[in-house]
């Protein structure tokens, strides 16, 4: 299994924390009916995608992309030492695994310059910080963490009503520490690196294009979460805020990229995680390089 592609002058490494099943598919994708599961069973098993009880395998990782200037990490995770009573396979875990894998990608905490998140969801920023001293203090102690403006204040008002634990332990420690960068979709770092507004799964959710002149590579985040939303793009997971812009979104994204040579690395799929959107009937696929 292939952690490192490289695409134009970018070389991309998947940093796996976890591999694994998560939830039912016909509870996950609430518009999934049981006879387009079932049409869809033997290719989602074999891809890895779908265990033999009907679960969806879901992969949480980060992205670390080198371009000539900058390394860059995005999405960074699950984190350690957070309590996450909802979800038992992330609930204060304290194992090596993501360092480990940062490690044999060639990396140190110091190395990363940026931290891109997507979206602002607990699996996405939980490695922006890390506990010192009983302090939640950032993780990259070099990095400026990049979060989108309208995902930002979306969640800096949710939270104010009811405290959303990842938003004060992986994200306002962060904007105390001074290295939070809140941008707006306008925001490029140097030649390589672009934001793509996506919304839907939440409201300032954001895709990363890389590539100078053109997008080499995609970071599509929880734009989609199982390679069934490919096939079907109108399929929603629970979790999209609004399901219905999550659907356009992600139908846009595929036109967008379908047929060309732009890399898609996708948050969740499972492994290899990454590929290229192909049409595939009045849907797409996302076919491994």
């Amino acid at each position: 299994m292939s952690l490192k592609f490289t695409v134009g002058d970018l070389t991309i490494h998947r940093i796996i924390e976890q591999e694994t099943t998560f939830l039912p598919a016909l509870e996950m994708l609430p518009g999934l009916t049981p006879e387009v599961l079932a049409e869809n069973r033997a290719w989602m098993q074999k891809a890895g995608a779908l265990d033999d009880k009907d679960v969806l395998i879901l992969c949480f990782q980060s992205y670390v992309v080198k371009t000539p200037h900058h390394t860059i990490l995005i999405d960074s995770c699950i984190g350690n030492d957070k309590p996450r009573p909802q979800r038992p396979k992330w609930n204060m875990k304290t194992d090596d695994t993501y360092l480990r894998g940062l490690a044999a990608a060639g990396f140190t905490v110091a190395d990363i310059d940026y931290v891109m998140c997507t979206h602002l969801h607990v699996d996405h920023v939980g490695w922006n910080t890390r506990l010192d001293n009983g302090r939640w203090v950032p993780t990259f102690p070099k990095a400026r963490y990049v979060f989108d403006k309208t995902e930002f204040d979306y969640w800096t008002e949710t939270h104010a009503k009811t405290p959303v634990p990842a938003f004060g332990d992986s994200v306002l420690p962060v904007v105390e520490a001074k290295q939070a960068e809140i941008v707006r979709s306008d925001y490029a770092i140097g030649d390589h690196t672009r934001i793509l507004p996506t919304p839907g799964h939440t409201p300032g959710h954001a895709a990363f294009t890389f590539g100078r002149g053109k997008d080499d590579a995609v970071f599509s985040g929880d734009l989609m979460h199982s390679p069934l939303q490919t096939r079907y793009p109108e399929l929603s997971v629970k979790f999209d805020v609004d399901q219905a812009q999550a659907a356009t979104t992600r139908r846009n994204f595929m036109e967008r990229y379908c047929d060309t040579d732009t890399l898609c690395c996708t948050a969740h799929f499972p492994s290899p995680s990454v590929g290229k959107i192909r049409r595939k009937g009045s849907g797409f696929s996302c076919e491994a390089t």
